[in-house]
């Protein structure tokens, strides 16, 4: 029955009130009340008092998470878990959502059950529940903190209204290989801006008061160094010094526990040589004792279970070592509730330290008000303002602003409201992979296409010529790898060359070709790593063939990940990256290509040359042999056959506008440690357009006593210009800004020698220097 529940799992898809308009103009976010640390008498008190009435079976069964399927009529339970249920030996589930069908489930749980202790309910909500977002990766690269926290709290209201209390988001692994398919779930490769997107996400998800009803507690994953897995293949050993893992890979999960981030999700992978979801050193050493967070930790799905195939021992062993660690909650292996009762006996855990863990998911129900009320979330009259228009305009709204134009020869875009447009590409008229891997309870068929999008703005102004151009894939086992599990993959049975000669001649007839190329959205997410990160199939021949009409040719990129594109940069007149955008993708593609927004996204992720680069990130660490340019000096670090250089730097983005950049001024050259300086410099709208720019500040220590990376993104001013308009943006850089990890794991500021540097992405920047002195 398990086996059914999980397949019915996998056909369903596993997986308001809005924010009041702020001024977008800086990158600091606060935080929600610090949900973790608030000591609670109240809480404690009762949580006390039930825990002394619990049997030992019950304390083991609020450390288990189910998965329970449903259908249209309402919750499909098999006999296993309901009499788990009745016996208190389940402490949630997930995948199982609308009010009915939570209520019934929490009903049963509440009425039958001794202590009558409330059920948690979660499930995967990453970028949207019912109104789909454009993918975490396509949020971050809007650059704008408002809008993503924004996002999350949609998000919330309507997955809370639709009987939901627990999300499994947001993801802030670190990710610096393109090959990774779950690079699309987080927000790219710096630790910074990584920190600043899950502040935002958790105020989104968690507001100030999780006894609202119109809030859910969220759960930071993966932890961690998830996004470090070797050769980018998933669930992959990591493998990395202390040191870089305090540098950089930490920084976003600490400042989720310090954000007040309600639970946390063990990684599948390794660290120092242990499972993450048995390593001691990281869920209670780190996460606990150094950093403060004493929510909840859960696994991820079966990684308890995943420990055996590791090396660690048994299954009960794994177990053992599981609970010692940290960890709380068991999803859906089981092992927790098969298991623990008899290590008890055993004298191989302690009740003590199952009652720790028990507490932990109690005070997470208390914090929700489930003990209050066990049905606050099952409201069926809350269920009207899912996907209403007010979130539809705010999806389409970012989605917008996800949107990264790459190139634009000779002004090719926008596109003129009249004439004639070649649109052509697999992704032409696509729903279902406009709304990403990780959709939740999105429907597709409620996406809008690009085609549609482009009727949708400019009517009958223009002229649409559509053909197909190629297939998604050409590779039948990728075909039928990707729609085993919800490709939903159409595929033309005619010949390649009989499809691009289809797509020429419409070309031919036609003003100027539009062609939307990528992935299928399978192809990047959980389980979708990539060895080859090029367009896939027969797309590059097609856009090769489309280039000999002589027509312009503006590329639309769907991806989740970043893609080599040396042909397509070098080639085409125009290239818009617009990711997996969301529910309104077509709409919002559809204004930008037609001006109606001017793009401002920028990279959050390095673009290669080609996949020999990978991993590829800019702020690296510099060698004792530099390569300066010498094609002919050959003992340097280097590529025979490609530059080192990036296809597209992180922070790029180009504007349908230009913008002008004065010199930076620096308040002071020289300070005393503990001191800060102010930052300024001048910002013009150069071009003929209104537009958005995103200022960049990146800070390198020269000299430390461990070494530190070329550049390091330490603020960003998002402002808004119009056509003409100058603005002075000022940072201030204090003294954290400087401070980093040394060898002894101490955050120290070491008096020195730094550069600072100001532009519009991590290359194109001016540079200053300045200096700090021992006090």
């Amino acid at each position: 029955m398990r086996n059914l529940i999980i397949y019915l799992l996998l056909v369903l898809g596993m997986g308001c009130r809005p924010l009041a308009n702020q001024p977008n103009n800086t990158a600091a976010v606060p935080a929600s009340s610090a949900i973790n640390q608030v000591k609670d008498p109240e809480m404690d008190r009762f949580v006390n008092d039930l825990l002394a009435k619990m049997t030992l079976e019950e304390k083991i069964g609020q450390l288990n998470l189910l998965a329970v399927g449903f259908d249209v009529t309402g919750p499909v339970v098999s006999k296993n878990v309901d009499e788990n249920i009745r016996q208190g030996k389940v402490g949630g589930v997930f995948n199982t959502f609308t009010p009915t069908a939570a209520r019934k489930l929490q009903e049963f749980a509440v009425n039958n059950t001794r202590l009558k202790i409330p059920l948690l309910f979660g499930y995967d909500v990453i970028h949207g529940h019912r109104t789909i977002f454009p993918i975490p990766l396509g949020l971050s690269t809007s650059w704008d903190l408002t809008a993503i926290e924004k996002s999350a709290r949609i998000a919330a209201e309507e997955a809370s209204a639709d009987g939901l209390n627990w999300v499994f988001s947001p993801m802030v692994d670190i990710a610096r290989d393109a090959r990774w398919g779950r690079i699309a779930e987080g927000s790219g490769e710096d630790p910074w801006f990584g920190a600043q997107v899950a502040k935002a996400m958790i105020k989104g998800y968690q507001g100030n008061d999780l006894t609202q009803n119109n809030t859910v507690l969220a759960c930071l994953k993966h932890f961690a160094l998830y996004g470090a897995a070797e050769a980018g293949r998933d669930y992959g050993t990591t493998d990395m010094s202390r040191q870089r893992m305090y540098n950089e890979y930490f920084l976003p999960y600490k400042a989720a526990v310090e954000a007040g981030v309600g639970s946390v999700m063990t990684s599948f992978n390794e660290v120092d040589g242990i499972p993450a979801t048995g390593n001691k050193w990281l869920l209670t050493d780190v996460l606990r004792q150094q950093w403060g967070f004493n929510g909840l930790v859960v696994t991820d799905y079966t990684a308890i279970n995943e420990m055996v195939a590791h090396g660690v021992g048994s299954e009960a062993e794994a177990g053992e070592l599981a609970l010692k660690a940290g960890t709380d909650m068991d999803m859906v292996g089981e092992v927790f509730i098969k298991h623990l009762g008899r290590s008890v006996k055993e004298n191989k855990v302690t009740e003590a330290e199952i009652n720790q863990a028990c507490r932990r998911i109690l005070e997470a129900k208390y914090k929700l008000g489930l003990f209050q009320d066990p049905y606050r979330y099952t409201n069926e009259s809350r269920t009207a303002i899912i996907m209403q228009p007010e979130f539809l305009a705010a999806a389409r709204d970012i989605a917008r602003k996800s949107m990264v134009l790459l190139k634009n020869k000779n002004n090719a875009l926008p596109l003129k409201q009249s004439g004639s447009i070649a649109l052509i590409g697999p992704l032409a008229n696509r729903q279902r992979d406009l709304i990403g891997n990780w959709s939740a309870a999105g429907d597709w068929k409620q996406a809008v296409s690009v085609e549609q999008g482009i009727r949708n703005v400019v009517g009958n102004k223009v002229k649409i010529n559509y053909a197909q151009g190629a297939n998604i894939a050409d590779d039948e086992q990728m075909i039928k790898r990707l729609n085993a599990h919800g490709g939903n993959l159409d595929i033309d049975n005619r010949s390649s060359a009989a499809m691009i000669q289809e797509a020429v001649r419409v070309a031919r007839s036609s003003d100027v070709i539009v062609a939307v190329v990528g992935e299928s959205q399978g192809m990047s997410g959980e389980a979708a790593s990539r060895s080859d990160i090029s367009l896939p199939g027969q797309q590059l021949e097609l856009l090769k063939a489309l280039k000999k009409t002589g027509k312009p040719l503006v590329v639309v990129l769907m991806n989740g990940r970043p893609l080599a594109l040396p042909w397509e940069e070098q080639n085409a007149d125009a290239i818009l990256e617009t990711w997996f955008a969301g529910t309104q993708a077509g709409n919002a593609i559809a204004d930008v290509l037609f001006g109606l927004y001017n793009p401002s996204g920028k990279l959050t992720t390095t673009f290669p040359q080609a996949v020999g680069q990978v991993p590829l990130f800019y702020n690296h660490k510099n060698t004792g042999r530099p390569f300066g340019g010498d094609l002919l000096d050959k003992y340097k670090s280097r590529y025979l056959d490609v530059t080192n250089e990036p296809l597209y730097p992180f922070g790029f983005g180009l504007s349908y506008t230009t913008f002008g950049y004065g010199k930076p001024q620096l308040s002071k050259t020289a300070i005393k440690a503990g001191e800060s300086l102010e930052v300024t410099v001048a910002v013009k709208n150069t071009g003929n357009y209104d537009g958005e720019e995103v200022v960049q500040l990146y800070i390198q220590d020269l000299v430390g006593s461990v070494t530190r990376p070329v550049k390091e993104l330490k603020n960003f001013r998002k402002i808004s210009l119009k056509k003409g308009e100058s603005q002075e943006v000022k940072f201030a850089i204090t003294p954290d800004d400087l401070k980093f990890y040394n060898s002894a794991l101490e955050y120290v500021l070491e008096p020195g020698d730094f550069k600072v540097f100001i532009g519009p992405n991590s290359r194109d920047v001016q540079e200053m220097r300045f200096s700090v002195q021992k006090n």
